[in-house]
């Protein structure tokens, strides 16, 4: 299963950033910068895909990147060079990240859990590379607010969950919130299609220390 899903994806690289560009330009407005902007330290992009949030990350912050599609990561590291942007791009599973506990200073993901076939566990792995105090800034699309959209969304999962694994009903701040975390912004818009969280993770000592500043 892991084999046809990477191959999926690596054809679907040849389209991805015009498809994308059209929901960014419709849906997702401007979550890309919104959820890069706060991001600081050492920071994880998880599904990083073919880059496209590598034009909104702030100066300063030490990126490294991981996807499941070779295809997509070749993309990312031609738009790295032509950005002029330094990143360790690196192939793995969301679902078992490769990295050692408490690594990061803020983790990313953006419209990548929507179609990770384990999206809670996902999140746990976040949970687990971040240090106390970390961040988590995800964004996606969602189970919408109107229960008619949501309708035509369990239609839509019909075709598209077999086909391409893509889930439109998931709700990732569920998950974010079993983990403990601290949820400090959660917005909701066009239909409450698309949501935007960033969250910390407690410190050691239960509270909610600042990460990302040493």
């Amino acid at each position: 299963m892991a084999e046809r899903w990477q191959r999926y994806w690596d054809r679907k690289s040849k389209s991805y950033d015009r498809e994308m560009g059209f929901f960014d330009r419709h849906l997702f407005k401007d979550s890309r910068p919104w959820v890069c902007r706060q991001a600081a330290g050492e920071v994880l992009e998880v599904a990083i895909g073919t880059g496209l949030n590598l034009p909104h990350y702030p100066e300063g912050v030490r990126l490294t990147g991981i996807d499941f599609s070779p295809a997509m990561l070749a993309i990312a590291r031609r738009r790295a060079s032509e950005l002029g942007v330094q990143v360790d791009l690196r192939e793995g599973d969301a679902q078992a990240l490769d990295v050692p506990d408490a690594s990061f200073d803020t983790v990313v993901c953006t419209f990548g859990l929507c179609a990770i076939p384990n999206y809670r566990q996902a999140v746990a792995e976040m949970g687990r590379v971040l240090r106390p105090g970390g961040r988590l800034l995800l964004a996606d699309h969602v189970a919408s607010t109107a229960r008619p959209v949501r309708a035509v969304q369990r239609l839509l999962e019909l075709a598209t969950v077999p086909l391409q694994g893509e889930h439109f009903r998931r709700r990732p701040l569920e998950s974010v919130r079993a983990q403990g975390f601290e949820v400090e912004i959660q917005e909701r818009f066009t239909r409450g299609i698309v949501e935007r969280v960033a969250a910390r993770k407690p410190g050691s000592d239960g509270s909610a220390e600042r990460g990302g500043e040493r």
